[in-house]
């Protein structure tokens, strides 16, 4: 279960609709307690793909060494990763399972005509074949946005 406060469900939303009709893309940071994960902070990131980002998203080992050191200099973990689908539904593609790690959270949301719509979740398989949809809560704790 992925629990989100209504601040950073409101945050993600926002930054889908903001970089429409281009996809968004950041990171979640927070703690694991094994049968929950609480979504603390999100740590935005820019959307390195020039060559398609209207329908896909790539951060950089830059990128991703910024969010991990942003999680531990707040006592977090790297949960995992959000970003927008621009008019198509909140379902990983194929693309994104063949780029996706097990373990992690991958929060989507559709932006339709830039209005954010609907917000889910999804956890890889460990042997990769695909994602299982991963319960999204509203969790009532204070969050902070990088």
């Amino acid at each position: 279960m992925l629990q989100l406060s209504p601040n950073i469900d409101k945050q993600i939303r926002e930054h889908g609709a903001k970089d429409y009709p281009h996809e968004c893309c950041g990171a979640m940071l927070g703690t694991d307690g094994g049968a929950a994960r609480e979504v603390r902070a999100l740590f935005p990131l820019i959307n390195r793909r020039d060559d398609s980002p209207r329908n896909r998203f790539s951060i950089t080992p830059e990128d991703f060494r910024a969010a991990e050191r942003a999680a531990a200099e707040r006592g977090l973990d790297l949960l995992g990763w959000y970003h927008s689908h621009p008019d198509h539904p909140a379902r990983p593609s194929e693309f994104d399972r063949e780029h996706a790690w097990p373990w992690y959270s991958y929060v989507i949301v559709s932006v339709e005509a830039g209005a954010p719509k609907d917000l889910t979740s999804w956890r890889l398989e460990d042997d990769r074949s695909k994602f299982q949809p991963e319960d999204v809560t509203s969790a009532q704790a204070s969050t902070q946005a990088s």
